[in-house]
């Protein structure tokens, strides 16, 4: 036991928004303690896919697709309408624009560039009470005792234990999406290499996915909004009879089968309404309720929020706690909200089938909308950037992707 640690910063949850903070913290100089209560390599429910975003936020804090064993590129995507129509969407060749990968390993690969960088990651350590004082914020952590630290990043999840320790917590929350995901094996169908998003008229404005890994296994799984319809024994019914959709089947081969056990979470995507801030604690991640309310995808907005955060704090120098709260304030409404907006109102288009379709065909019309469209998708751009002309650069939708 020691009595008392003490650093810059205290980052509380090691997952990509806060390995992202701690390695942005480290290269400034900040001394960071990062505490998870999980030991690494640890599972983590997710659909395994990083978008562009994703990409190109991963790829300047250092990792690189070899330090993850199962990481699978992807080239294309395949989507399938609610009237069965499919379209292949081609994926750019100068650089990488999607890939997959377990979150076991991401997250982990992850957690030791963390420690390169100089953080000190202790892990299997729970945050257990936290005080604000007036210079510095006091940490209790269990088998650690206190830690001190000027400002503390809070990467701790959607149930987030320093937002319900400060007392911000909302009671009865569940996120707006929930997601169901099972790796499968023995996948001797097209979906052993094809990344495939089918739009199912009765999981609209969600989708199931089927994404690739080596060795014949995939990613399988499907996200539905929470829209008061829809109950835990509703959608167990969905997942059990998934597979046997003859089109997904079809996809997967004869031979699939299912590994160990489904698991399903909540996904929380409502940055709009999420306190960001407060004193000295900044919120990241999947506590900040970042991901995007279309897709369900988290990771690229964890990461980007875990570096903005890190850069909020290292730029705010001298600066009260107060300005440095606005000014990572200010960069999340920057980079998040008018996509979040935008991905509200598509939602609303996209819960009808008719309008599903029609968006289906349109994308399929030809080379130039395939090719824009799936760079919009997987996020190369912010989602609302047309409305946003701040925002807007000269290579729009031109740029090389990452890891060339």
């Amino acid at each position: 036991m020691i009595d008392e640690l003490v650093a810059d910063v205290l980052v509380i949850g090691a997952g990509p928004a806060g390995t992202a903070a701690s390695i942005t913290l480290r290269r400034a100089g900040r001394s960071v303690i990062v505490v998870d209560k999980a030991l690494f390599p640890r599972d983590k429910c997710c659909g395994d896919g990083l978008t562009t975003l994703a990409l190109r936020e991963l790829e300047p804090l250092g990792l690189r697709p070899e330090h993850v064993p199962n990481w699978q590129t992807v080239e294309a995507a395949w989507l399938r309408s609610p009237s069965g129509r499919e379209v292949c969407l081609p994926l750019p060749s100068d650089g990488l624009f999607a890939a997959t990968t377990p979150r076991r390993e991401l997250d982990a690969a992850l957690v030791r560039l963390a420690r390169t960088a100089g953080a000190d990651v202790r892990e299997g350590h729970a945050l257990l009470d936290l005080r604000d004082g007036s210079d510095h914020v006091e940490a209790d952590v269990s088998g650690l005792g206190t830690v001190r630290a000027r400002y503390v990043i809070a990467a701790d999840g959607m149930w987030s234990p320093t937002r319900k320790l400060l007392g911000l917590a909302e009671p009865g929350y569940l996120g707006e999406w929930h997601a169901f995901r099972q790796y499968a094996r023995n996948v001797t169908g097209p979906a052993a290499d094809r990344l495939y998003v089918w739009f199912e008229p009765d999981f609209l404005p969600g989708y199931a996915w089927s994404f690739p890994l080596p060795d014949g296994r995939v990613n399988l799984g499907f996200g539905v909004l929470r829209d008061g319809s829809r109950t835990g024994k509703s959608m167990n019914a969905d997942w059990a009879g998934l597979v046997e959709r003859p089109h997904i089947r079809e996809a997967l081969g004869p031979d699939v089968e299912l590994e160990d056990r489904v698991t399903a979470w909540p996904i929380p995507a409502g940055v709009d309404r999420a306190v960001l801030s407060t004193g000295r604690v900044l919120f990241v991640g999947d506590a900040a309720r970042v991901t995007d309310v279309m897709t369900g995808e988290g990771i690229g907005q964890a990461v980007l929020t875990g570096r903005l955060s890190a850069e909020a704090i290292t730029h705010g120098g001298a600066l009260l706690p107060a300005d440095v709260c606005a000014e990572y304030e200010r960069a999340v409404r920057h980079h998040l909200f008018a996509d979040h907006r935008m991905s509200k109102v598509l939602n609303g288009w996209l819960a009808k089938p008719l309008l599903a379709r029609g968006a289906i065909r349109v994308v399929g019309l030809n080379a130039w909308t395939r090719r824009h469209f799936v760079r919009w998708m997987f996020e190369d751009e912010p989602r609302a950037v047309v409305l946003t002309p701040r925002r807007w650069h000269r290579q729009f939708l031109r740029r090389p992707g990452p890891y060339r």
